[in-house]
């Protein structure tokens, strides 16, 4: 069979993810006529994305990985899962933020991906949780100097997680302290019913003291966090302003989020509300 070369293996590799959770489980001859691509070359993929622990392969085909709760990837695990998906949704929420804003972003690869696209904004006040972010800023200024216009960088303090965001009392006061024009949240899971969540009760406890502090909030989250949950809620739908995820969002997902949230902005698509000014710039 001659191989697809329109689907990059990342694309195809997300495919197959998509699938798996979809049907609850797919079989090797089924992905070779969707994808249209050799079996040699679907088991690759079932390879690479079983040692990302994002599925598990059973004999003939692959099946979703059933975690507990109460499992927290590390920082590196997650950073390979859905790389295309957060640099758009980053730089998509990068348009959100106005010069000289006070801004938050809590731990994630997906805020670490926003942090990037923050660096030409100027006058920025950036405060974070995560050491991630924090050293992004960081690196930049060792590179270029302490240049005009370059953010201001407050970083919490607080213990370390394995996603390598602070948490804990430390945190909890340094933020309850502060005040933002709008807080970026990267996310473990998002749904209708449990709203936003996290696997570690530090974090959520973290996580609640930031929201408390945002005039706005912003999830930047890919489409594979809906409907996730651990063990921790922190937040309801309610309370978040904007969700800014990619196009792989389902459509009842999508119906659900226009009907709770202000604003639903999709990566990749027009932004009906692009036009809005942001609140950041009354500021």
């Amino acid at each position: 069979m001659s191989e697809n070369q329109n689907l990059l293996a990342e694309q195809r590799r997300a495919l197959i993810v998509d699938e798996v959770r979809r049907r609850g489980g797919v079989r090797v001859n089924e992905l070779t006529r969707k994808l249209g691509v050799s079996d040699m070359t679907v088991r690759r993929d079932l390879d690479a994305l079983a040692r990302q622990g994002v599925l598990e392969k059973v004999h003939g085909g692959a099946v979703p990985v059933v975690e507990a709760s109460t499992h927290e990837p590390g920082f590196e695990a997650k950073s390979g899962l859905e790389p295309t998906a957060k640099e758009e949704i980053a730089r998509a929420a990068a348009r959100l933020v106005a010069p000289g804003a006070a801004v938050a972003l809590s731990g994630g690869t997906t805020t670490y991906a926003l942090a990037r696209q923050l660096l030409e904004v100027p006058d920025l006040t950036v405060v974070t949780n995560s050491v991630r972010v924090a050293d992004v800023f960081h690196a930049a200024q060792r590179v270029s100097g302490q240049r005009q216009g370059a953010a201001t960088v407050v970083l919490t303090g607080g213990v370390r997680t394995p996603s390598d965001s602070l948490v804990g009392p430390v945190a909890d006061r340094a933020i309850s302290a502060l005040h933002f024009d709008l807080l970026f949240l990267g996310v473990h899971g998002i749904s209708a019913e449990a709203g936003l969540s996290t696997p570690n009760l530090a974090e959520a406890e973290t996580n609640r003291r930031l929201v408390g502090s945002a005039r706005r909030v912003v999830v930047v989250a890919d489409h594979t966090k809906w409907g996730t949950v651990g063990l921790s809620s922190f937040a309801t739908l309610d309370e978040v302003d904007t969700l800014v995820t990619d196009t792989g969002l389902p459509a009842e997902a999508r119906a659900e989020v226009s009907e709770r949230l202000r604003r639903l902005v999709v990566a990749g698509e027009p932004d009906l509300d692009e036009d809005e000014p942001d609140d950041t710039e009354e500021v």
